[in-house]
């Protein structure tokens, strides 16, 4: 008898959504261990956690809330990722897609809401997007590492906003605290429901994960898209324009983190500070990895992983546990979706022989 391993030649969709809820499932499975060393039981641990996540409508709303960056961030992780464009600048096209979005909508422009709010998360997009075509170009010109361009920019980008927040644009009427300017009131994206933080930003992240997945399923470009991440000699060979697909991806990845910062900054903070994300863009990745690059599951992902958050902060109030757990949460479900990956490409064979 003997084992071997098989290449499949495609894992169908109920695979790939039960190891993505797999990967869930046993990274809490894992988490209950350094619960249970920390005095408390994973049950009720869980249990808070779920309480607090999604136990009343406040709490929804802050989970939602939560869950915004974390969708436009895991599609612009998920649309790169599938042309096998490694973007791992979401947090730096998150804070530039902010900053323009502070730019044009502090003052610059005097527009009716109806057109500011459009104008202010154009200019995020377009920002957001010269920042991942930028690398792009660069590596198509000099065959640079984009891994190691966009994760260095992240760095650059959050000192050069810091620069501007304690220079140039900071706030006078801030108490010396750094902030800038704040968005005019037309600038702001309207709330979702009243005294609550959820904003219009929830439904432009819903609204970009259908239009993606329309995009990558029924259109030429996302065909093209899947075509050159699947195989970008293939493609050139076929007559797919693989630069230019590559520039379109660029584009809508970054743009897409850009728009991220844009929510954060019109729809929940009102003015750009150092402080922005806790690691949007990095959750992001972990998002679009749980969601097996699907646009749809994109969204359900991130839902998961700001619930968890979420969750973790009331449940540590509550028993006094850590809410690192969260963090523990997160890391052990994207190995566990690597680990899951490894199975979606190969399957375990067992041949048994039989001696005459």
């Amino acid at each position: 008898m003997s084992f071997r391993l098989e290449m499949r030649e495609n894992a169908s969709v109920g695979l790939r959504l039960g190891v993505s809820l797999g990967a869930g499932i046993v990274a809490l499975l894992l988490v209950a261990i350094p619960v249970l060393f920390a005095g408390g039981s994973p049950l009720t641990a869980y249990g808070l956690m779920v309480q607090g996540a999604f136990g009343s409508m406040f709490a929804l709303s802050e989970t939602l809330n939560r869950a915004t960056p974390l969708i436009l961030t895991g599609l612009a992780a998920a649309v790169a990722f599938r042309a096998k464009l490694w973007n791992i600048g979401a947090e730096g096209q998150l804070y530039i897609g902010a900053l323009a979005a502070v730019l044009v909508g502090s003052g610059l422009l005097q527009m009716p809401p109806a057109l500011l709010i459009p104008t202010v998360m154009i200019a995020g997009f377009l920002a957001g997007g010269m920042m991942m075509v930028i690398p792009t170009l660069i590596k198509q010109r000099f065959g640079a590492d984009e891994v190691v361009i966009t994760l260095l920019l992240n760095f650059i980008v959050i000192l050069f906003v810091q620069m501007l927040v304690e220079g140039p644009l900071k706030d006078p009427l801030a108490m010396g605290w750094p902030q800038s300017v704040p968005l005019l009131a037309e600038a702001k994206l309207p709330k979702l429901l009243p005294r609550l933080r959820m904003h219009w930003g929830l439904i432009t992240g819903v609204v970009a994960a259908i239009v993606l997945w329309v995009m990558v399923r029924k259109t030429v470009l996302g065909f093209e898209i899947r075509a050159v991440g699947e195989n970008k000699a293939a493609a050139r060979f076929a007559g797919i324009p693989v630069d230019k697909t590559m520039l379109k991806v660029a584009l809508i990845s970054g743009g897409l983190a850009g728009l991220a910062g844009v929510g954060e900054v019109a729809g929940v903070k009102g003015y750009l500070s150092a402080d922005l994300s806790p690691g949007f863009g990095y959750s992001g990745i972990v998002v679009a990895m749980l969601a097996g690059l699907s646009p749809i599951g994109t969204v359900i992902a991130a839902i998961f992983i700001a619930a968890v958050f979420v969750g973790a902060d009331s449940m540590s109030r509550a028993t006094g546990i850590s809410n690192y757990v969260a963090d523990l949460v997160v890391a052990l479900s994207l190995l566990c979706v690597l680990v899951g990956s490894f199975f979606l490409r190969f399957r375990l064979r067992y041949d048994r022989k039989l001696e005459a």
